[in-house]
């Protein structure tokens, strides 16, 4: 018995490090496209980081958190992959829609490494699934902070993007603060409904949403 209990130990903690090496690159079954309101993001931390993205010089809106590969249930992350790491060229290329390089890099060791693509591939990729959905322009109009119902959010993207329905879109809140707006997308980038572990939609009544400085 006292081996038998040792020998599952071991397997038991051989499996974990075998989860912890990462999942097979390219295997999934859909992405989210996660999009962040960066002067909600700067109100609740990166202004007390001193970040570069939240400096007065910037107007950032709606910025590219990142495209994650997703499995209908659950997701892969730190894949094993044989493609070379983005160069610094790349990150900072990607500025104008994720506000850092750093945060581009993150995402792809996290992310991208788990798409079967070439850093350049999936920054194309992320660009074209940032593209794809229409970010209404109403925030950007905002003159001072609002509270809003999550709901309210959701409705706008919707309005502004007809191909989406109810079960492809969720809309997150941090901090009392709308946080992110997350859409279902196919390998093709055509809008799919989200598995159950997406679809966690905000429920406030009276989130945050702060203007853009």
């Amino acid at each position: 018995m006292r081996w038998a209990v040792l020998g599952l130990v071991l397997w038991v903690y051989g499996a974990v490090d075998a989860v912890a090496d990462g999942e097979e690159a390219g295997k999934f079954d859909y992405y989210v496209l996660s999009l962040s309101w960066s002067p909600n993001w700067c109100a609740r931390e990166g202004d007390a980081r001193g970040s570069d993205q939240c400096d007065a010089r910037h107007d950032f809106g709606w910025i590219l958190h990142g495209l994650w590969p997703q499995y209908h249930q659950g997701w892969p992350s730190y894949c094993q992959t044989p493609k070379a790491p983005p160069s610094r060229a790349m990150t900072r290329d990607m500025e104008d829609i994720q506000a850092s390089s750093g945060l581009a890099w993150h995402q792809w060791k996290k992310h991208g490494t788990c798409s079967g693509l070439g850093a350049g591939e999936y920054f194309d990729l992320s660009r074209r699934a940032y593209q794809r959905i229409k970010r209404p322009s109403v925030f950007r109009q905002l003159d001072q902070a609002v509270k809003l119902p999550a709901r309210v959010v959701e409705d706008t993207f919707i309005k502004a993007n007809p191909e989406l329905e109810r079960d492809m879109i969720t809309v997150t809140c941090k901090r009392g603060y709308i946080e992110e707006v997350r859409v279902c997308l196919s390998r093709d980038l055509d809008p799919v409904p989200c598995g159950q572990d997406v679809i966690r939609d905000c429920t406030a009544t009276d989130a945050l949403f702060d203007p853009i400085r």
